[in-house]
């Protein structure tokens, strides 16, 4: 019996995964998690920023996309910041207040996870089912955000109203290229991830978004959103010309129903592809909590 629901449970993810698609994406969805996180254990600090029980959405983004209203194509999730939107500023976001603990306005966002065997309210919105975006969006369980120090040195304070992405929202149609990385988890099987929609049963659906830590010295932004910062080297060190600041990775977990079919919000083109998962970050924090928390990761060396 638990053999006969299983694969009947793989069926229905498999034909919803077809009609979501348009193509054959059975292979979006695995139960082996193939890939192993082998990470130095370096200081850290938590930050407690809720789980965005205000439903603050939108189909926004203020780091790729200022200034154009619905200019994600998709809907994004946010903890922290509350005013964060389209037309957000430096001064805007400063002026707002937060869900965050200890005055943190920073703001943190990602795409919206569904339910892709039902229709949402945003059937006929923009961001929505006007994109190819449909379903039930699934409330987080649990959201971390973790800023951790460097196995190698200490680190720098990020500069304030620093902006980041990672990941590659166009991974499909960029052909997988340098840019992906998407980490799809199990909680019930630590470090161990995939870049495809893992079927974790009764256990939480993690996604874990690891944000780039080697920063330029001189600018907050840059053209792409991403040559202003770099990933370390393999060991830890920051390339040439590149300093250490905290590495942000924010973890969402999300008790996807056992059997029932889900995808993440992309651009069109994108196909709901799990390896398009990507994040989004905007250091509001105040210098002085930055300080603060730099200087524990150092001292914690």
């Amino acid at each position: 019996m638990t053999v006969a629901v299983a694969a009947v449970a793989v069926l229905v993810l498999v034909a919803s995964a077809v009609l979501l698609c348009g193509r054959s994406s059975a292979d979006q969805y695995v139960s082996e998690l193939d890939q192993v996180i082998n990470e130095p254990r370096t200081p850290s600090v938590v930050v407690q920023c809720g789980t965005n029980e205000e439903r603050h959405l939108n189909a926004d983004n203020p780091v790729v996309s200022p200034g154009i209203p619905f200019g994600a194509h998709h809907t994004h999730e946010y903890v922290g910041n509350r005013s964060a939107d389209a037309m957000s500023t430096n001064a805007s976001l400063a002026a707002a207040t937060s869900t965050c603990e200890e005055g943190d306005l920073s703001t943190y966002y990602w795409p919206v996870l569904r339910l892709t065997d039902g229709t949402g309210p945003d059937a006929h919105a923009q961001g929505g089912g006007l994109h190819g975006n449909t379903g039930e969006v699934l409330k987080p369980s649990s959201v971390e955000i973790r800023y951790e120090g460097s196995p190698v040195s200490d680190v720098l304070p990020m500069p304030r109203f620093l902006r980041m992405i990672t990941g590659d929202p166009m991974a499909f149609t960029n052909n997988y290229g340098p840019n992906v990385r998407a980490h799809w988890g199990c909680a019930d099987r630590p470090g161990r991830y995939t870049a495809r929609y893992p079927l974790c049963g009764n256990a939480t659906t993690l996604r874990t978004f690891y944000f780039a830590s080697c920063w330029d010295g001189n600018n907050t932004d840059s053209a792409s959103h991403r040559t202003h910062v770099a990933f370390p080297l393999v060991g830890g060190a920051c390339p040439p010309r590149t300093f250490p600041i905290p590495r942000l990775r924010v973890t969402v977990g999300y008790d996807v129903p056992a059997g029932r079919p889900f995808a993440i919000d992309s651009f069109p083109e994108e196909l709901r592809d799990p390896a398009t998962d990507h994040a989004m970050f905007i250091n509001v924090m105040p210098e002085a909590q930055m300080s603060e928390l730099v200087g524990h990761l150092n001292g914690a060396r």
